[in-house]
């Protein structure tokens, strides 16, 4: 079973990004599960969604505390008291909404940490506004393409049948961040 665990803020989409990563899984031919954990809930405030994925049905009802991949909104949840690696196991997957230089994640040596600038390329494609990007379909891309859970193919497929409006430009913003995406041993491209 893969559990991955989504950090992000309200109304950032964590929660559509977790059901769109469980509708990719479905299209891939595998059993899924997409669920979110609110605490205080407002705008703005951290909000965690989380995702099972298996080849045989899920029984298992519980949050993830031990998840193999996590996934990063706001990358300033990384520096306010939000415990984003929590339970991560060895070698898991770190994906992070972030331009910052790989360096910049001090303390994550024991996993692999991949970064994407999905604000810029979801406004490059007018996903969101200036203010307020949406980059959780962005970030589903750059996902993809580390860690090969999902294909690129399903997620935009279950993008296009999940997000409400501008469906095309989530589509095209994830395959740009599954293109873009960089992780600590440089580009994938490279």
């Amino acid at each position: 079973m893969i559990e991955v665990r989504i950090h992000g803020r309200g109304g950032q989409g964590a929660v559509i990004a977790s059901e769109i990563l469980a509708t990719a899984s479905f299209y891939d031919g595998k059993f899924c599960q997409s669920f979110p954990a609110f605490g205080v809930e407002r705008r703005g405030a951290p909000v965690t969604a989380f995702t099972r994925i298996d080849d045989k049905a899920i029984r298992m009802r519980t949050q993830i505390y031990v998840p193999d991949h996590i996934i990063v909104l706001d990358q300033t949840l990384l520096t306010e008291g939000v415990e984003v690696t929590g339970g991560l196991k060895d070698g898991g997957w770190i994906v992070v909404n972030s331009r910052k230089d790989l360096q910049g994640f001090p303390g994550f040596e024991k996993y692999t940490v991949a970064t994407v600038d999905g604000n810029a390329i979801a406004m490059s494609h007018g996903v969101g506004t200036p203010v307020a990007p949406v980059v959780n379909t962005t970030i589903l891309g750059a996902f993809a393409r580390v860690t090969a859970v999902v294909t690129i193919d399903s997620v935009i497929k279950a993008i296009k049948d999940i997000v409400p409006t501008k469906r095309d430009e989530n589509g095209l913003a994830a395959m740009e961040a599954y293109e873009q995406v960089f992780f600590r041993k440089g580009s994938l491209g490279s």
